[in-house]
Protein backbone atom coordinates (compact mmCIF):
# COMPACT_ATOMS: atom_id res chain seq x y z
CA UNK A 1 0.00 0.00 0.00
CA UNK A 2 1.13 3.20 -1.12
CA UNK A 3 0.24 5.73 1.81
CA UNK A 4 0.32 3.97 5.39
CA UNK A 5 -1.47 5.90 8.10
CA UNK A 6 1.12 7.15 10.96
CA UNK A 7 0.18 7.96 14.59
CA UNK A 8 2.35 10.80 15.99
CA UNK A 9 2.16 10.05 19.70
CA UNK A 10 5.61 8.34 20.46
CA UNK A 11 4.99 10.12 24.36
CA UNK A 12 2.06 8.67 24.94
CA UNK A 13 2.92 4.75 23.86
CA UNK A 14 3.48 3.89 27.27
CA UNK A 15 1.11 5.70 29.16
CA UNK A 16 -1.22 2.39 29.65
CA UNK A 17 2.22 0.89 31.31
CA UNK A 18 3.29 3.63 33.60
CA UNK A 19 -0.56 3.34 34.32
CA UNK A 20 -0.23 0.01 34.99
CA UNK A 21 3.06 0.11 37.14
CA UNK A 22 1.30 2.83 39.02
CA UNK A 23 -1.76 0.92 40.27
CA UNK A 24 0.53 -1.75 41.33
CA UNK A 25 2.94 0.14 43.41
CA UNK A 26 -0.20 1.71 44.95
CA UNK A 27 -2.09 -1.27 45.36
CA UNK A 28 1.08 -3.36 47.08
CA UNK A 29 2.48 -0.76 49.29
CA UNK A 30 -0.94 1.16 50.44
CA UNK A 31 1.41 4.57 50.52
CA UNK A 32 0.36 8.05 50.21
CA UNK A 33 4.11 8.73 48.33
CA UNK A 34 1.74 7.19 45.21
CA UNK A 35 -0.61 9.24 43.98
CA UNK A 36 -4.41 8.63 45.60
CA UNK A 37 -6.69 6.37 43.24
CA UNK A 38 -9.40 9.13 43.45
CA UNK A 39 -7.38 11.70 42.98
CA UNK A 40 -5.34 10.24 40.21
CA UNK A 41 -8.41 10.29 38.00
CA UNK A 42 -9.22 14.05 38.57
CA UNK A 43 -5.76 14.96 36.79
CA UNK A 44 -5.13 11.85 34.36
CA UNK A 45 -6.16 12.31 30.87
CA UNK A 46 -6.96 9.20 29.42
CA UNK A 47 -6.15 7.52 25.95
CA UNK A 48 -9.34 5.92 24.37
CA UNK A 49 -8.82 2.63 22.24
CA UNK A 50 -9.02 3.71 18.74
CA UNK A 51 -9.69 1.56 15.17
CA UNK A 52 -8.54 3.05 12.21
CA UNK A 53 -9.25 1.43 8.89
CA UNK A 54 -8.67 2.72 5.48
CA UNK A 55 -10.26 2.73 1.57
CA UNK A 56 -8.79 4.14 -1.66
CA UNK A 57 -11.82 6.73 -1.03
CA UNK A 58 -12.17 7.28 3.19
CA UNK A 59 -10.91 6.90 6.49
CA UNK A 60 -12.67 4.95 9.36
CA UNK A 61 -12.04 5.90 13.13
CA UNK A 62 -13.84 3.90 15.70
CA UNK A 63 -13.32 5.15 19.19
CA UNK A 64 -14.21 3.58 22.59
CA UNK A 65 -15.52 6.16 24.95
CA UNK A 66 -17.50 3.86 27.43
CA UNK A 67 -20.05 5.96 29.79
CA UNK A 68 -19.22 9.04 28.02
CA UNK A 69 -22.31 11.22 27.07
CA UNK A 70 -22.75 12.16 23.52
CA UNK A 71 -22.83 16.10 24.38
CA UNK A 72 -19.13 15.34 26.56
CA UNK A 73 -17.56 14.74 23.34
CA UNK A 74 -15.65 16.99 20.41
CA UNK A 75 -13.85 16.26 17.51
CA UNK A 76 -11.98 18.83 16.14
CA UNK A 77 -10.44 17.66 11.86
CA UNK A 78 -7.85 19.41 10.02
CA UNK A 79 -6.41 18.07 6.91
CA UNK A 80 -4.41 15.48 8.24
CA UNK A 81 -5.18 14.96 11.70
CA UNK A 82 -8.15 14.24 13.87
CA UNK A 83 -7.87 15.11 17.77
CA UNK A 84 -11.11 13.55 19.91
CA UNK A 85 -11.90 15.27 22.99
CA UNK A 86 -14.03 13.78 25.86
CA UNK A 87 -15.35 13.84 29.51
CA UNK A 88 -16.91 11.46 32.07
CA UNK A 89 -18.09 12.38 35.17
CA UNK A 90 -18.73 10.53 38.63
CA UNK A 91 -22.06 10.20 39.08
CA UNK A 92 -23.57 12.17 42.21
CA UNK A 93 -26.17 10.70 44.60
CA UNK A 94 -28.89 12.81 46.09
CA UNK A 95 -29.45 10.91 49.17
CA UNK A 96 -27.85 12.31 52.21
CA UNK A 97 -28.81 9.62 54.73
CA UNK A 98 -27.12 6.51 53.14
CA UNK A 99 -23.93 8.88 51.62
CA UNK A 100 -23.28 9.14 55.89
CA UNK A 101 -21.47 5.47 56.35
CA UNK A 102 -20.59 4.74 52.73
CA UNK A 103 -16.81 4.75 51.20
CA UNK A 104 -15.72 3.22 48.01
CA UNK A 105 -14.36 -0.10 48.41
CA UNK A 106 -12.73 -0.57 44.60
CA UNK A 107 -13.47 0.91 41.95
CA UNK A 108 -11.64 0.63 38.48
CA UNK A 109 -14.00 3.30 36.23
CA UNK A 110 -12.14 5.96 34.47
CA UNK A 111 -13.77 9.31 34.94
CA UNK A 112 -12.01 12.34 33.58
CA UNK A 113 -11.01 13.55 30.22
CA UNK A 114 -10.22 11.45 27.37
CA UNK A 115 -8.08 12.73 24.14
CA UNK A 116 -6.70 11.25 21.05
CA UNK A 117 -5.02 12.97 18.11
CA UNK A 118 -4.54 10.81 14.85
CA UNK A 119 -2.60 11.80 11.85
CA UNK A 120 -3.54 10.77 8.13
CA UNK A 121 -0.91 10.41 5.62
CA UNK A 122 -2.59 12.23 3.10
CA UNK A 123 -5.45 15.70 3.36
CA UNK A 124 -9.30 14.29 3.90
CA UNK A 125 -12.00 16.53 3.36
CA UNK A 126 -13.06 18.35 6.42
CA UNK A 127 -16.45 19.51 5.13
CA UNK A 128 -17.96 15.78 4.46
CA UNK A 129 -16.30 13.93 7.72
CA UNK A 130 -19.18 12.43 9.48
CA UNK A 131 -19.96 11.04 13.26
CA UNK A 132 -21.73 8.92 15.26
CA UNK A 133 -22.45 7.67 18.70
CA UNK A 134 -23.91 4.52 19.92
CA UNK A 135 -23.39 2.16 22.95
CA UNK A 136 -20.37 3.81 24.31
CA UNK A 137 -18.74 3.66 20.27
CA UNK A 138 -18.17 7.02 18.41
CA UNK A 139 -17.71 6.42 14.79
CA UNK A 140 -15.97 8.76 12.11
CA UNK A 141 -15.59 8.56 8.44
CA UNK A 142 -13.54 11.44 6.92
CA UNK A 143 -13.41 10.87 2.76
CA UNK A 144 -10.00 11.48 1.56
CA UNK A 145 -9.07 14.35 -0.84
CA UNK A 146 -8.36 12.95 -4.11
CA UNK A 147 -4.26 13.72 -4.86
CA UNK A 148 -3.18 14.42 -8.14
CA UNK A 149 0.23 13.02 -8.96
CA UNK A 150 2.23 14.07 -11.44
CA UNK A 151 5.18 13.10 -13.74
CA UNK A 152 8.37 13.93 -12.29
CA UNK A 153 9.64 16.86 -14.19
CA UNK A 154 13.47 17.06 -15.03
CA UNK A 155 14.77 20.89 -14.68
CA UNK A 156 17.57 22.10 -16.98
CA UNK A 157 20.37 23.57 -15.69
CA UNK A 158 21.82 26.91 -17.09
CA UNK A 159 25.08 28.17 -16.37
CA UNK A 160 25.23 32.01 -15.26
CA UNK A 161 28.01 33.92 -15.24
CA UNK A 162 28.47 35.91 -12.35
Amino acid sequence: MKHELIIREPDLYFDSIHQELNNFLRDTFSSHAFAHPLNLRKITTWRPAVEVKQTDENYKVKVQLPGVQKDNITVDLDNDFMTIRAETHEEKEEDKQEKKNERLHTSEFRYGKYMRTISFDQPVKVDEATAQYKNGILHVTIPKQETVSKEPRRLTINTKEM
